[in-house]
């Protein structure tokens, strides 16, 4: 069982790490690359709690109210429990196996338009996660021991 500070913690290593994938993601804005937009898994959220786990297309669904905000929520919620497992881009088989299937994209992104270039993007994501991971981790005993 985790103490109380050990929680605390805990919580803000999977913040600090997601963020730094979110500013990885701006990044890639920035230069024009394409990213994951949070409401569309807010939409599929929504949809899984009304019984449909996987769609054609996600971006053609009907809208769920609040998904862009929900999105986000599960993001960083995600952010905080691979945190709590430890690794960086282990952590793409989630979206690999079940995200993007879920959403139409297909395993690993193979019904998309460029399926190795998405794979990658993903791969490359989620391994700036796991170095967050490091630096949320090394920043925080810096600064509270």
């Amino acid at each position: 069982m985790l103490s109380m500070a050990e929680g605390v913690r805990l919580v803000l290593v999977g913040v600090g790490a997601t963020v730094v994938m979110d500013v990885w993601s701006l990044l890639l804005k920035t230069l024009g690359v394409a990213t994951l937009d949070y409401a569309m898994v807010g939409r599929w959220a929504g949809h899984l709690c009304r019984g449909t786990f996987a769609h054609a297309s996600i971006g053609k669904a009907t809208p769920v109210r609040g998904e862009a905000s929900l999105g986000w929520v599960i993001h960083y919620a995600v952010g905080i429990a691979f945190a709590a497992l430890l690794v960086g881009t282990v952590t793409v088989v989630i979206p690999y196996f079940v995200l993007q299937p879920a959403m139409g994209a297909g395993v690993a992104a193979s019904r998309t338009a460029t399926p190795w270039r998405n794979r990658l993007r993903s791969l490359v994501s989620h391994g700036v996660f796991g170095g967050g991971l490091y630096l949320s981790a090394a920043t925080l005993a810096q600064t509270v021991g």
